[in-house]
């Protein structure tokens, strides 16, 4: 029977690999109010009021906010929920939902991913 021996010092190398990660940006536009969004955040994310509100003031400010960070299948299933939720019945030439786009987060390093 075979054996192992280890050299007293050696080190055994072991390099993690983490799955590329992707934030989900929520878009600004002038046909959804900001309790859609508040709305929207907090049911499809499960945001506090209080959070969902930063990110409407962030969004009508900055014109995007970061709303999720995750792998790729994660984040494309965020994105379409934000895509598919509907128009703001309270301003009436709302004729949809709002958009959102994937982008590369960096990694720890400060490279995209």
């Amino acid at each position: 029977m075979p054996t192992t021996t280890t050299l007293p010092g050696a080190r055994e190398e072991v390099k993690e690999v983490f799955a590329p990660m992707y934030h989900v940006v929520l878009l600004d536009d002038d046909e959804h109010t900001y309790e859609y969004v508040i709305e929207m955040l907090q049911t499809l994310f499960l945001l506090s009021r209080d959070r969902a509100y930063r990110h409407a003031v962030e969004v009508d400010s900055s014109s995007r906010t970061i709303v999720l960070t995750a792998d790729l299948p994660v984040a494309s299933y965020a994105r379409d929920q934000i895509h598919g939720y509907g128009a703001d019945w309270r301003i009436p030439k709302s004729k949809g939902s709002m958009s959102a786009i994937l982008e590369p987060a960096c990694s720890p390093g400060g490279q995209a991913a």
